[in-house]
């Protein structure tokens, strides 16, 4: 099967943060984006870019929100947050052992990337328990589905972008390039059109067009 490509339609971009000196991962959860900045979890107004809350959270990479909590990837853990008080609820082992960047929760499972391996895992929300994985040909940054599509992030060379890959053999399905010198630290959908990208250590946030053509 041939790939669709296309460069990426970068629809507007946020921050820089103060206090942010790195974005790793980027959640949404309905009314705010959620960016993983180190040693605190913001969340951000995508329709102002104004930053409107801080929980005192490690932070380090991908974050998952199903609904009701946060996860976030902290080196070699993934640590469920209560969103109203930043109060750490319980941790499972990540698998990638502290190698792990994205985080999504889909199919009441969490979809962790593991950079340097170039996989995805599903993972047991609750024990940590690697139930598959997948494989990617480029290193993994975000992670996200939506509307039954897996999409990740990739940062390698140089070079990122946004794929979207088959979740049964990890095949390159769609992908779209980001401008030179543009990287994806973290990816996730708003259930809709766009995709927020964390831009690492320019402490940016890009907002993305899903493209919505016939697949």
């Amino acid at each position: 099967m041939t790939t669709r490509r296309a460069a990426a339609e970068i629809i507007r971009e946020y921050g820089p943060f103060p206090g942010v000196e790195q974005v790793g991962g980027v959640s949404f959860d309905g009314r705010h984006v959620w960016l993983a900045a180190g040693d605190m979890l913001q969340a951000m107004d995508p329709a102002s870019g104004a930053t409107v809350r801080s929980l005192d959270v490690h932070a380090h990479a991908g974050t998952a929100y199903d609904g009701r909590h946060l996860y976030q990837l902290a080196e070699d853990r993934i640590q469920k947050v209560d969103p109203r008080t930043g109060q750490v609820l319980s941790t499972i082992p990540a698998p990638g052992g502290g190698g792990d960047s994205g985080l999504a929760w889909a199919e009441g499972t969490l979809w962790v990337g593991e950079y340097r391996s170039r996989k995805i895992h599903q993972i047991d929300p609750d024990t940590g328990a690697v139930l598959r994985s997948i494989e990617s040909n480029r290193f993994v940054t975000g992670v996200t589905w939506v509307d039954g599509e897996l999409w990740h992030g990739t940062s390698e060379g140089g070079e990122s972008e946004v794929r979207r890959i088959d979740p049964a053999t990890g095949e390159v399905l769609e992908q779209l390039d980001m401008p030179a010198g543009v990287i994806v630290s973290g990816l996730e959908s708003d259930g809709g059109d766009r995709f927020f990208a964390g831009g690492g250590r320019t402490g940016m946030v890009r907002a993305i067009r899903r493209p919505r053509g016939k697949r």
